[in-house]
């Protein structure tokens, strides 16, 4: 395959675009193929999960959100000039690492290395001949975290999990450490030393590329509403399957309510997908925040398909633990995006901390408590910011008047 053509022109270092460009077909259809293989995750936490599973769960969904953001990164990026073909690659890949998920534990586990390799080398080759450089997400161009995944190719488990953690900590690491000046600075030292005394015109010297903030939010957005989607799906196949009864009913609809919190909490009220239009936080840092909240959801679906399938039991300890968890930490992601994008700091102590630690306590404190009460719980939980917010406005509106 041959390098990306150069951009056709400069653009200035530290900027973002901003545009009226919405995701294509194609965006759309590669953010679907990339959530299946989040739903072959959740499957990891369906029964009775340990720590073990948590671990190995956390793990390939980090993987997966990597190869995801990167060919998010190059078709936000790149625009109208993205090639197909390429995203097309991407996609394959991806769907080769959600096919092996079921047997990670066995021979599938260097299949899923070698598709990982694949796409990660497919996305740090489509920048060549661009002539940009991202600074805002160097994960995308950089290949120092496949090293570990190549070397996993000869390991067993569990030292090939080991291999992995250790490639995505040099990705996260490098992520957060590199500058924007230094990246750009030793691409441009580069550069020097591979074109400067040639006396046939040269490309022009790497720029930084420039993301364009409301097309990555909504790439964000979609993605998180299609994880919430296939959570819908667990539930409504877990019911499929189960004997029906007032328990399963009261179960099911309480886990229905909770989504449905939960979405308007991350996709119209904008807590819990931290927007990089805010500018509160440099995307390097705002990005992996999408990466826990999305994963959350995926971990809560898994719990909640797990409890709609044994309804009339009280929920196993790890169980209740993972239910709690999963909309703790997602709430707790919205806690960080309220604080940042300025919500104040009544906001922070009557909304973000209580919905934040509420989740904790019903894990501590529901032991032997029927399912159905502990999802209407938690979703009486996620309601509040929408409620406190409703009450707020009344309460203007009253002043005023």
């Amino acid at each position: 395959m041959s390098p990306e053509p150069p951009a056709p022109s400069a653009r200035p270092v530290g900027s973002t675009v901003e545009s009226e460009r919405h995701a294509s077909w194609l965006e759309l259809f590669f953010d679907l193929v990339a959530v299946a293989g989040i739903a072959q995750l959740a499957h990891l936490l369906r029964e009775d999960p340990t720590r073990g599973d948590l671990a190995l769960y956390c793990l390939l969904y980090l993987a997966f959100w990597t190869a995801w953001m990167c060919f998010t990164t190059y078709g936000n990026v790149a625009a109208g000039t993205a090639r197909t073909r390429t995203i097309l690659l991407g996609m394959l890949g991806l769907a080769v690492m959600a096919a092996a998920v079921p047997g990670i534990e066995s021979d599938h586990g260097r299949a899923f290395a070698i598709a990982f390799v694949a796409v990660r080398f497919l996305a740090s080759r489509i920048w060549q001949g661009r002539g940009e450089v991202v600074v805002d997400w160097p994960t995308a161009q950089l290949s120092a975290g496949v090293v570990p995944w190549l070397v996993s190719i000869w390991a067993e488990a569990p030292t090939r999990y080991w291999l992995w953690a250790l490639g995505l900590a040099i990705d996260l690491g490098l992520t957060f450490v590199l500058s924007r000046n230094r990246l750009l600075t030793r691409a441009q030292e580069e550069w020097r030393e591979r074109y400067a005394g040639r006396e046939r015109p040269s490309p022009t010297p790497p720029v930084a590329a420039r993301l364009d903030a409301p097309h990555l939010d909504e790439r964000l957005g979609l993605f998180t509403l299609i994880v919430i989607g296939e959570s819908v799906a667990v539930a409504i196949e877990a019911a499929a399957q189960s004997e029906w009864d007032a328990p399963l009913g009261a179960l099911a609809v309480g886990a229905f309510v909770l989504l449905l919190a939960l979405w308007s909490l991350a996709v119209r009220r904008a807590c819990g997908v931290p927007l990089l239009a805010f500018g509160a936080l440099a995307p390097r840092f705002a990005l992996p925040l999408h990466c826990v909240a999305t994963a959350a959801l995926a971990a809560l679906a898994a719990s909640l398909g797990g409890a709609i399938e044994d309804a009339g039991e009280p929920l196993p300890a790890d169980v209740e633990w993972l239910l709690c968890g999963s909309v703790a930490v997602f709430l707790t992601v919205g806690l960080l995006g309220g604080a940042l994008s300025g919500r104040g700091v009544r906001w922070i102590l009557a909304v973000g901390v209580p919905v934040a630690a509420a989740p904790v306590v019903l894990a501590a404190v529901s032991h032997h408590v029927h399912p159905a009460a502990l999802v209407w719980a938690l979703a009486a939980v996620a309601r509040w910011p929408w409620l406190y917010d409703k009450r707020r406005a009344r309460t203007k509106s009253a002043g005023r008047y």
